[in-house]
């Protein structure tokens, strides 16, 4: 097969030369196929060429096809295209499920009266806030880098929060590890910043009466030192003597804004933890990812030994995930350069932050 010339402003066979012998150029659609055989190692293949390729405004990754090597490029597109009607509908299930999860934490009486679910929208408010805020810093700074990045998805789910959290997907190669950092520090630090004011405004307000048979009446949380600090900074409790009486459910939002950051900030797979501890390290990051998930049944055992045995499984399932997450692999950015000192202290101050979102038994079910 003759080599073909490609679409203007793509990269020409000639400069693949060195990694990718061509004999076939094809464009198909918004796409332009390489066919040929790759002259150096698959793995490190497309981080080779990929500068050439974002210089040119678009994205290439490598496939197998019928027995054929093919590159495939794809135009950039950094921005939102059309209407995101899948985030849209997935946000607004969310605000339904979380609606439905906050009339448990104020035990309202829906099944009677329907509209009084409306009532519960703090809770909602407080939950999607540090979600969205946490995804919007992920999202913006991809933007400020021009890397191609999704709007956040919202997961809704039927259950006492009402959501199994939000993401936003990176279909591109990152430019630096000064990108890398900037993107993965700044989900984790926006949502930090918006679950101490959450926290603050709900300890603040009085707290819920709720009924003997309620069902958050099974539940327990187990509230992490950064909440912990607020409380006692504003002189505010936790807990009352009174067993009918429970904190406002606002500071729910700021549980989960806690247990997410730290959770995220776990050093494995595609956590915002990996993406941060990549950056500051380097390729010696893949030495020690794998100790995540050992740590994290390790953690299982001290719980099951040393503290509350109801909180095992939490962490059996999370070491299991982070076992998963550390054979999947971590994004690896083109230009290996230094972050140097000013992000690497910020990178040791959210680390630590992430710290005091930890505690051993952040949730149990009493009943």
């Amino acid at each position: 097969m003759g080599t073909s010339t490609p679409p203007v402003d793509y990269p020409e066979p000639d400069a693949l030369a060195d990694a990718f012998h061509v004999y076939e150029v094809e464009p198909d659609g918004d796409t332009v196929r390489y066919y040929g055989e790759p002259l150096v190692q698959k793995d490190g293949l497309v981080d080779r060429i990929a500068p050439l390729f974002r210089e040119a405004g678009y994205h290439v990754s490598i496939r197998y096809e019928t027995g054929e090597h093919v590159l495939v490029a794809e135009e950039r597109s950094p921005g939102v295209d059309g209407v995101p009607w899948t985030n849209i509908g997935l946000f607004l299930a969310t605000v339904a499920t979380t609606l439905y999860a906050g009339s448990q934490w104020y035990d309202l009486s829906i099944e009677s009266d329907p509209a009084s679910i409306l009532q519960a929208w703090p809770f909602t408010a407080a939950v999607l806030g540090v979600l969205a805020v946490h995804e919007f810093g992920h999202y913006l700074t991809s933007r400020y880098h021009d890397v191609q990045a999704s709007l956040p998805y919202f997961i809704p789910i039927p259950n006492l929060l009402g959501t199994f959290g939000a993401v936003i997907r990176m279909k591109d190669h990152l430019p630096s590890r000064k990108a890398l950092f900037d993107i993965g520090v700044a989900g984790p630090l926006a949502g930090l910043v918006v679950t101490v004011l959450v926290t603050a405004i709900g300890v603040s307000l009085p707290p819920v009466t709720v009924g003997p048979d309620a069902i958050v009446r099974e539940v327990e949380l187990g509230y992490p030192p950064l909440i912990h600090l607020i409380a006692s900074f504003l002189g505010e409790p936790l807990t009352y003597a009174d067993p009918s009486l429970m904190v406002n459910p606002v500071v729910i939002g700021g549980w989960v804004g806690a247990f997410v950051t730290f959770l995220n900030l776990l050093p494995v797979g595609q956590l915002d933890g990996a993406h941060v501890t990549r950056a500051l390290v380097g390729e010696r990051f893949e030495r020690f990812q794998f100790v995540v998930p050992a740590g994290l049944f390790a953690l299982a055992i001290g719980v099951f030994l040393f503290g509350d045995s109801r909180a095992v499984g939490i962490w059996l399932v999370w070491a299991v995930l982070a076992l998963v997450f550390s054979r999947v692999g971590s994004a690896t950015p083109i230009d290996r350069s230094d972050v140097g000192w000013q992000r690497k202290a910020v990178g040791l101050l959210t680390l630590v932050l992430g710290a005091l979102c930890f505690t051993p038994v952040p949730i149990v079910f009493t009943g």
